[in-house]
């Protein structure tokens, strides 16, 4: 008799192999997640409360990031291996449409504006090497920029929208924005 590798574990391996494929997102619904998260953190009504103090300006930091570098008007953040960097141009206020027409030279898979009376914001994601894309967030003066996947997109998309409602919204740096 021969012995061979046995039908359970190629049954395994099927069945595995047809859960992972099915749990991956498609770059269009990871766009869409995504333009959907940064739409309803835009739109939320909840107050975000700054927990990082900088010279120049105020921010909300989640926990899982931490500040590398910080100058007057800009932040180096880091969460692991991804960096996020956050300029924030005090003479645009939250209005501003700059950097939103800025990003708009690129060729983007996806670009969406919002736009309340007190705030204009955007999201543009562009594709990049070794299946990562490159995720830029606007409010007004403040823009974010990351580098992500499919499958964090959307996360990274609400939490980029976050931090910057929260540099754009804070009396604190309103205030700063009238010197």
């Amino acid at each position: 008799m021969r012995k061979g590798i046995g039908i359970k574990p190629i049954i395994f391996v099927l069945v595995f192999i047809l859960l992972a494929g099915c749990s991956l997102k498609s770059e269009k619904e990871a766009l869409k997640d995504t333009e959907e998260a940064a739409k309803q953190t835009f739109n939320s009504s909840e107050d975000i409360e700054t927990n990082k103090k900088l010279e120049n300006f105020s921010l909300y930091l989640p926990e899982d990031l931490s500040v590398k570098e910080a100058t007057a008007s800009n932040v180096i953040l880091k969460n692991g291996d991804q960096t996020y960097i956050v300029f924030y141009n005090k003479l645009e206020g939250p209005t501003s449409k700059l950097n939103y027409k800025s990003a708009q030279r690129d060729e983007a898979l996806l670009i969406k504006s919002f736009e309340d009376p007190e705030k204009f914001g955007y999201i543009r994601v562009l594709s990049s090497e070794d299946d990562k894309y490159e995720l830029q967030v606007g409010i007004g003066g403040v823009k974010i920029t990351t580098y992500t996947d499919k499958s964090s997109m959307d996360e990274d998309g609400k939490n980029l929208m976050k931090i910057a409602r929260s540099i754009a919204e804070t009396d604190e740096n309103k205030e700063a924005n009238t010197d």
